[in-house]
């Protein structure tokens, strides 16, 4: 039975990785500092194979790392907005921390980085896993600090996520397309910042299908960086507004002239993963269906209302 710790295993894609190597038959440690609420790791409580230990990763000693075969290291402030918000602690914790990290480990400890697509920025021509990255947000920017930081050891591999979409325990609503999805249940309109600029997009379900590939044959990845996800997927965001307002009627498309803060517009090669036999398995339409469900009934930050 192999031994896997989780850093930040209480997050959207955490969670969703800790069910599948436990189903895999995973001995499963997730740490997480819980800023979000505890409710997304509840359900790990009664399961004997799976541990929980509240810490937060600047804080991470040897102890906290021995004897694992495989460190998924997902514990980041993660995106544009949040690491513009809290600007000391994207780097103390994307960084910092994952340089003490990586120093903990031992030579034969596999680590698994999740890194981002977000570390392109801006770029007119396709961009593979040899291209250099030139980040244009401290997000991008603190994220392609760390993945360096992870490559520099020999087994490791990074995994650069295209942008994220659908349901998870760990919800997170701030992502694009999940965010476009919630303003056209909820304000019937999507305002467009940067109409044009594409960029690519993944189901977080199969995300944790590439993180699954490296458990199930670490010696195939260790030592390589790997774009995730599928040209088929690559939508400019009025692509993306056009397909949410096929599945969610009398909506409107706003179209303004500002740019996006977080300026984007990539096109990125995934050649590489689907050598290996990645393929994802859902699409940008299945995705706006599962969250129009969701948001059926679902809000975030509700507030208590009469009854």
């Amino acid at each position: 039975m192999k031994k896997v710790l989780i850093t930040g295993g209480a997050g959207y894609k955490g969670v969703l990785l800790a069910e599948a190597l436990l189903k895999a038959g995973a001995q499963v440690t997730i740490l997480d500092n819980f800023i979000y609420g505890y409710e997304p790791a509840l359900g790990f409580a009664g399961d004997r194979n799976c541990t929980v230990v509240k810490k937060d990763i600047r804080n991470i000693t040897a102890a906290d790392v021995r004897g694992f075969d495989l460190i998924y290291h997902l514990a980041a402030i993660s995106g544009y907005p949040a690491c513009e918000a809290n600007p000391h602690s994207a780097q103390t914790i994307n960084v910092v921390a994952t340089a003490a990290l990586t120093k903990l480990l031992a030579d034969n400890q596999v680590l698994v980085y999740a890194s981002t697509s977000s570390i392109y920025g801006k770029s007119d021509q396709t961009q593979d896993e040899t291209a250099k990255p030139t980040p244009i947000s401290l997000y991008g920017a603190t994220k392609y600090e760390a993945e360096n930081i992870c490559m520099r050891r020999k087994n490791s591999v990074a995994f650069r996520f295209a942008t994220l979409f659908g349901v998870s325990r760990k919800m997170r609503c701030d992502l694009l397309l999940n965010d476009f999805v919630y303003k056209a249940v909820y304000d019937r309109s999507i305002v467009l910042f940067d109409a044009h600029s594409k960029r690519a997009f993944l189901h977080v379900k199969d995300a944790i299908q590439a993180y699954m590939m490296a458990y199930e044959r670490p010696d195939d990845f260790v030592g390589q960086i790997y774009n995730v996800g599928d040209k088929k997927m690559i939508y400019s965001k009025l692509d993306l507004a056009k397909k949410i307002q096929e599945h969610c009627k009398n909506i409107e498309i706003i179209q303004t002239k500002l740019m996006d803060p977080d300026e984007r517009n990539i096109l990125i090669s995934f050649d590489k993963l689907g050598q290996h036999g990645f393929k994802p398995t859902m699409s940008v339409d299945e995705g706006i269906e599962e969250l129009i469900k969701l948001y059926s009934w679902y809000q975030t930050f509700a507030s208590y209302r009469t009854i």
